[in-house]
């Protein structure tokens, strides 16, 4: 019942292991692993034990389904992963869960109306404690620029948009440009847990990668563009020095290019993330409590968005976070669904007030009060 993850294609065993499995065959820096495919039976038991072993250590169990990883839409945070898995049993466990996020509320909002069912595949592979991870937009022809962001622990912290990492741009001709951010927490395994902690103060505006490093990310992203022809979005990990390739999906939107505006005294400024302009009433949202109080056209203004939240995106205007960056899973969707979204400004919740009427430009990265 079991796959390799090096004989996997997208056909069986779903779009995510079904990329990596290319990947791993082409020779490039995938962890090991097998897949639980499309077709498995559910009902029967689930013995993981010899190819667990084959492994060893803890697993990651991440999300296959066959409308995921695809370039009409990306699925980006609609499904589960479970990071630092140990045993047979607790194993089985996450691929349940993986399972069951088929259906969630909102995978299913994700989806939208659709007559297609769409199947899960469950991806088993050996955990990487990363000291540094991210997510990277590899361009599809070599005259492109490679957009990396960084920081640091495991990628859930980038990818999720709870840290607004560093950013790097490494152009055609090698050079690197970046802007380091005040990176304040990380997530980390701790024996079968992710624990998320703060991240020490002399780290907080260190760098996470030289340029060396940016260089050889910028190279390995081509070698996966070129393998996968064309642009992909690629979250990757640094172990010991060496990277490694978590997922690689094709870009389903275009990142926006900031363009220059005018800041007034009532213009914040964060990260360009999605394109667009809205006008509309700021909607406060710091968790699940506060879902009722959006309105259709409201622009939501939250800490960081959980994939949770995906169901206020067919809601809202526009999107603006105190943390994030341009490849977090909250941008990839506002770019799919076209709505403007500006992240990393930092104090939004208490700056911008609930029920105010705002202006966000989401290719200036500015949001502007109205009296």
């Amino acid at each position: 019942m079991l796959v390799p993850l090096r004989d996997a294609v997208s056909r069986t065993c779903g779009g995510k292991a079904g990329t990596l499995g290319v990947l791993l065959r082409a020779g490039l820096p995938v962890p090991d692993g097998f897949v639980v495919p499309l077709d498995a039976d559910r009902a029967t038991d689930l013995d993981l034990r010899d190819a667990l072993d084959e492994l060893g250590g803890p697993v990651a169990v991440r999300s296959s389904a066959d409308d995921e990883d695809t370039g009409r839409a990306s699925a980006a945070g609609q499904y589960e992963s479970v990071l630092g898995v140990q045993g047979a049993e607790r194993v089985a466990d996450a691929v349940r869960t993986c399972w069951a996020s088929l259906h969630s509320p909102r995978a299913v909002a994700y989806r939208g109306a659709t007559d297609q069912q769409p199947r899960m595949g469950v991806l088993v592979q050996r955990h990487l404690d990363a000291e540094v991870a991210g997510v990277m937009f590899a361009p599809g022809g070599p005259a492109g620029v490679t957009t990396i962001e960084a920081s640091w622990g495991l990628g859930p912290s980038v990818a999720g948009g709870t840290v607004t990492p560093d950013a790097y741009r490494v152009h055609a001709d090698g050079s690197v440009t970046y802007t380091v951010a005040d990176k304040v927490r990380r997530i980390d395994r701790r024996g079968t847990h992710l624990v998320t902690s703060e991240v020490p103060e002399p780290d907080r505006r260190r760098p996470t990668l030289d340029d060396a490093t940016a260089e050889r990310l910028a190279g390995l992203g081509r070698r996966i563009a070129g393998v996968l022809g064309g642009a992909q979005d690629v979250e990757w990990a640094v172990v010991d020095g060496d990277l490694w390739v978590l997922q690689a999906r094709p870009t389903t939107a275009d990142l926006p290019v900031r363009r220059s505006s005018t800041v007034s005294g009532t213009t914040l400024v964060g990260t360009p993330c999605s394109r667009g302009t809205a006008t509309g009433t700021a909607r406060v949202v710091r968790g699940p409590d506060d879902f009722a109080r959006v309105r259709p056209g409201d622009i939501l203004v939250c800490p960081w968005t959980d994939p949770s939240w995906t169901p206020l995106l067919h809601l809202a205007a526009g999107v603006v976070t105190e943390t994030g960056g341009i490849l977090s899973h909250a941008a990839i969707v506002a770019r799919e669904r076209r709505i403007p979204a500006v992240l990393g400004i930092a104090g939004a919740t208490t700056t911008l007030h609930d029920s105010t009427t705002i202006t966000i430009d989401g290719s200036a990265g500015t949001v502007t009060t109205h009296p």
